[in-house]
């Protein structure tokens, strides 16, 4: 079997991930998950799709993630791997729809408007 690609987006951060047979082993960034996740919140974030699938331990997962923050970058590595996991097999899609684990969250920062100190934060007012 070949090696499956996907990708997953989330805020500003990209996650391309390749996933081939193997004994369960997780690289981000050529790192070993616990070492670039030290939260095991993250951790299990990025784990989930597996057992969702129940491919927790079937699957070497390589990732390259780039931009954004800690929960942005892990959030996109979930949704690489939820959709890498569809592409393995097909009749993973309705289980994983299910969890929510294929929706891209399109939620981004939005922008600072002039004349104001953020994007909706207004300069206190003084009336004299």
């Amino acid at each position: 079997m070949e090696i499956i690609n996907a990708t997953g987006r989330r805020k500003t951060s990209i996650a391309r991930v390749y996933l081939k047979p193997g004994k369960g082993e997780i690289l981000i960034n050529q790192r070993p998950l616990s070492d670039y996740f030290h939260s095991e919140i993250h951790q299990s974030l990025i784990k989930y799709p597996l057992q969702v699938a129940k491919a927790d331990g079937q699957y070497d997962v390589r990732v390259n993630v780039e931009g954004g923050g800690i929960k942005g970058q892990a959030e996109a590595i979930r949704l690489g791997i939820a959709r890498a996991l569809v592409q393995v097999n097909e009749e993973n899609k309705t289980t994983l729809r299910k969890e929510g684990l294929l929706t891209r969250d399109s939620r981004m920062v939005e922008r600072k408007k002039y004349g104001r100190r953020k994007a909706r934060r207004r300069f206190q007012f003084s009336k004299r």
